[in-house]
């Protein structure tokens, strides 16, 4: 390993962790301007749905859309003057609640491998309708569902802490459970939702502002008919680019998109959102043609995650997705490198050979999270690809 000879870093200012997620009614302001995101009903958006975000996308904001891992869209660089003219064009396409609070509890990721008969759907839409009922729970700005009742789960690495899945004994039964726990009840398609609302407000009824499930795993068991069954479907690995049973997987490269390739993607069927930087086109049973979009499993652009950056987060130290795409073909097979723009890390909060920007360069973490602590200070970008293949090729001890 070569030895950087960097000045002594300055420090960088703390980041801001916000407790909230932009909406469409409750934009963000960014270092670009601007964020509104677009939560679509159950993971879906027709092709007119599609083709009119892309061109609200272009006529008022910088041209570029963030996919979510939260299998939501984001249009970005919008001036405040403009939102009222997107918010508009949002209602005439069905794409906006009836208020804030309700948009901000709809936070409901569904997989976007559902078949028309495994019910997920009809879940989706019920616990949608629970969710903006008066009497429904004010839970926290970033508590979520997961409905992924296909027969295996491919929703368990995404964020969740109320979860809706299929039951492996009996395809007409669905198990809920809460996140971080080893147990959940047996209920049929009706009961899921009713079952997921009593969850809801049971986690609410503990108090001590705890803002996610998992933080309740350890000290607190749960309502006796939630200990009901331990036996939950398989859980699938992380899907890749490309044919699958209900059209083609594309993905965003650095989970971006131009307003022009999602017009595009429009024109060729109706879109499944996912949380992996990835739509699902329907039907589709080729490769689209746009360079940006990643379509295949083998492209090294999957060996990379990166966030934002400057200049369009306020929080980065420096550009990350340029550095991003230059370090790709640098990764090594089977390896996974995060460029973060800040130590808040959104982009991948687990552990990876990780890159943070700071004021005077890219510090190095070996193995851990941008909040870890650096093996290497203040790396000029230019010089980042030759550290790279001696860590790859290291023994993990």
């Amino acid at each position: 390993m070569r030895t950087a000879v960097a000045p002594s870093p300055q420090p960088a200012a703390t980041p801001q962790i916000k407790g909230w997620c932009p909406g469409a009614l409750r934009p963000m302001l960014s270092g670009d301007g601007l964020v509104v995101r677009v939560r679509p009903h159950a993971g879906r958006l027709t092709s007119a749905q599609a083709a009119g975000i892309a061109a609200l996308a272009s006529e008022y904001g910088n041209g570029m859309l963030d996919l979510t891992g939260r299998a939501n869209l984001q249009l970005r660089g919008l001036h405040p003057e403009a939102h009222a003219a997107v918010l508009q064009g949002l209602q005439a396409l069905g794409l906006v609640d009836g208020s804030a609070d309700f948009e901000a509890r709809r936070n409901i990721l569904v997989t976007p491998f559902w078949q028309p008969d495994d019910g997920t759907q009809h879940i989706a839409a019920a616990l949608a309708e629970s969710l903006s009922a008066p009497d429904a729970p004010a839970l926290p700005g970033k508590f979520g569902f997961a409905v992924d009742c296909g027969p295996q789960a491919v929703l368990r690495g995404s964020p969740a802490d109320i979860r809706i899945e299929r039951s492996p004994g009996d395809s007409n039964d669905y198990i809920v459970r809460a996140n971080g726990y080893a147990t959940g009840a047996v209920v049929s398609a009706d009961e899921a939702v009713p079952a997921a609302m009593v969850l809801a407000h049971w986690f609410l009824a503990q108090g001590g502002g705890l803002t996610r499930m998992a933080a309740l795993a350890p000290q607190l068991a749960l309502p006796e008919r939630f200990q009901t069954s331990t036996d939950f479907v398989p859980s699938a690995p992380k899907p890749q680019p490309g044919p699958v049973a209900a059209g083609w997987l594309v993905g965003a490269e650095f989970g971006q998109l131009q307003a022009d390739t999602l017009a595009a993607l429009s024109r060729l069927g109706p879109l499944r959102m996912t949380p992996w930087q990835m739509l699902l086109v329907e039907g589709l049973q080729h490769a689209p043609a746009p360079p940006e979009l990643v379509t295949q499993a083998h492209d090294a652009r999957l060996r990379v995650v990166a966030c934002t950056g400057a200049p369009g987060c306020l929080q980065a130290a420096a550009a990350t997705r340029p550095l991003a795409r230059a370090l790709a073909p640098h990764v090594a097979a089977g390896q996974l490198l995060h460029v973060s723009g800040c130590s808040k890390g959104c982009a991948h909060p687990r552990a990876a050979l990780t890159l943070v920007a700071t004021p005077v360069g890219f510090n190095l973490i070996r193995h851990g999270t941008a909040a870890s602590t650096p093996d290497l200070l203040a790396l000029a970008p230019e010089t980042i690809a030759s550290y790279l293949p001696p860590i790859f090729h290291a023994p993990r001890i």
